[in-house]
């Protein structure tokens, strides 16, 4: 195979692939339209059955008008006859076996339009019947479509958030770790002030009770115990009070 009929070959297949993603992209459109088709062909085709089943009738009353006209013509004939008009009573005749070949014709040509009457009323109900059952697959087909649309949507939304939450976790951990790394880096930095400044041997005087400025609970207990009680010496040359007895 020469190189222009190989890329004549994939420019069909191409070509063809394209076309089909087109089709299978608007294959619900396409039905509704091809829906749309068919019910404009059933249309038509009531229409020439409305027009069939007209000329049919319009047979029938001629072929019954006929027959009126052949009843009354053979009184005539039979009058003519007894009159001994026989010229007249053969024209009339004639007539008769005109209408008669008339209706000899027309009859089967009734019966015919009879049948495709009834092969039309068949062939329109079939198509109706195929037409409503295609609607209503269509109308699965379109609430499925929707479903699924509307399933695809919430799982990429869901997906989505979940990246997003993942992301803004992971922002919040490292937030947290940065915060982490701060507090540390103050409490050394106030350890070595205290260090430096002398603070920190401050402090740890203080909770031993040796610098000033540092009262315990127990401190405070004793000192008011200690204002409560006074112990009363007597002195030399003074006497006590007696109490006195109660009356």
């Amino acid at each position: 195979m020469s190189m222009l009929a190989k890329l004549s070959a994939l420019f069909r297949g191409t070509a063809r692939e394209a076309g089909q993603a087109v089709v299978d992209a608007n294959a619900l459109k396409i039905l509704d339209q091809e829906i749309r088709d068919a019910d404009t062909a059933q249309g038509k085709a009531r229409d020439d059955l409305a027009g069939l089943v007209a000329r049919r009738r319009m047979a029938e009353n001629e072929l019954k008008s006929f027959g009126d006209q052949i009843a009354k013509y053979e009184s005539s004939v039979r009058a003519a006859m007894a009159q001994g008009k026989t010229d007249l009573a053969r024209e009339v005749a004639g007539r008769i076996a005109e209408l008669e070949t008339e209706i000899g014709t027309r009859g089967p040509m009734i019966e015919g339009m009879k049948e495709a009457e009834a092969r039309l009323r068949t062939a329109i109900a079939t198509t109706d019947q195929k037409i409503e059952t295609l609607r209503r697959e269509i109308d699965i087909v379109k609430v499925n479509d929707s479903v699924q649309k509307a399933q695809t949507s919430v799982a990429l939304q869901s997906q989505g958030a979940h990246s997003r939450i993942g992301s803004a976790a992971d922002s919040l951990q490292r937030i947290k770790q940065r915060q982490a790394v701060q507090e540390e880096r103050l409490r050394v930095g106030q350890e070595l002030e205290d260090k430096r400044s002398g603070a920190d041997l401050d402090a740890k005087l203080r909770e031993a009770g040796i610098l000033p400025g540092h009262a315990s609970a127990d401190d405070v207990l004793a000192r008011l115990t200690a204002q409560e009680i006074k112990v009363v010496t007597p002195q030399i040359g003074t006497s006590v009070p007696a109490s006195k007895d109660p009356a």
